[in-house]
């Protein structure tokens, strides 16, 4: 497996594979096939891996540039992520996760946010942070990840591309 940044090349097979492992989800993978393709149109996908197994697209791993509310700069939000059916539980989507949190601490960033199972996300550091809050989800869904400085405070915002994807 070669974890690598997605080219355009790659946008056919991404959006194949956020349909297949997304199919049996409300939506049928609708929602993140569009959330991926505005992303892309905004020019808000800060980075997007893939996971490359003898040239098919067997993962992949999307962080975007969140806000928060007292302006801390330099936060993105991870998702969607989604690993094809036949490649699941083989530790593609941790591997691209990793990947993708060590590539963003390389850049500088401040920190990574997920709405997502806490079990989950835990094992990546991922915690609850109780100065940060999305929306209406619920507390311990919503969870945080500082490189550095600690975590910042307020409403976190996913970038406009998530609200047009609905």
């Amino acid at each position: 497996m070669w974890i690598r940044t997605e080219t355009q090349a790659d946008h056919a097979a991404i959006d194949e594979l956020l349909g297949a492992a997304f199919a049996g989800m409300p939506g049928g993978g609708q929602v993140e096939r569009r959330i991926a393709s505005a992303l892309r149109d905004d020019d808000a996908m800060g980075l997007c891996l893939v996971a490359d197994i003898d040239g098919r697209i067997a993962g992949c791993a999307m962080f975007s540039p969140v806000s928060i509310e007292d302006g801390a700069p330099d936060w993105y939000g991870l998702g969607p992520v989604a690993v094809s059916p036949q490649d699941q539980r083989h530790g593609v989507g941790s591997a691209l996760i990793r990947a993708g949190l060590a590539e963003l601490a390389d850049r500088g960033a401040a920190g990574c946010v997920v709405l997502g199972e806490p079990e989950y996300y835990g094992r990546f550091g991922f915690r609850n942070e109780p100065s940060l809050r999305y929306s209406d989800a619920p507390a311990q869904y919503f969870q945080a990840l500082a490189f550095k400085d600690g975590p910042a405070n307020g409403e976190v915002r996913y970038h406009a591309s998530f609200s047009r994807a609905e």
